[in-house]
């Protein structure tokens, strides 16, 4: 699944980043590496950009930027079933 599939209020785990030379240098500084978990906080009236929250900070992203992000989502449900 990619970055711009998740739902607002969804969490997941960066599993790779993809994209060519200069994007995926300006992804990957921005903090978005493997292994860092990341929540998607809102998305603006069109849609596009949606903000997610990683590392203690909010950040602003372009769909066409999040589409190049692969994660794994992560099921928060199975807490609240207990």
């Amino acid at each position: 699944m990619t970055l711009d599939k998740l739902p607002i209020g969804r969490s997941g785990i960066i599993s790779a980043v993809g994209g060519e030379g200069a994007l995926r240098c300006r992804l990957l500084d921005m903090g978005l590496i493997p292994r860092t978990q990341i929540t998607v906080r809102k998305a603006a009236p069109m849609g596009d950009p949606i903000e997610i929250h990683l590392r203690g900070y909010e950040l602003t992203l372009r769909l066409e930027d999040a589409k190049q992000i692969t994660i794994i989502p992560i099921d928060t449900d199975n807490s609240e079933k207990k």
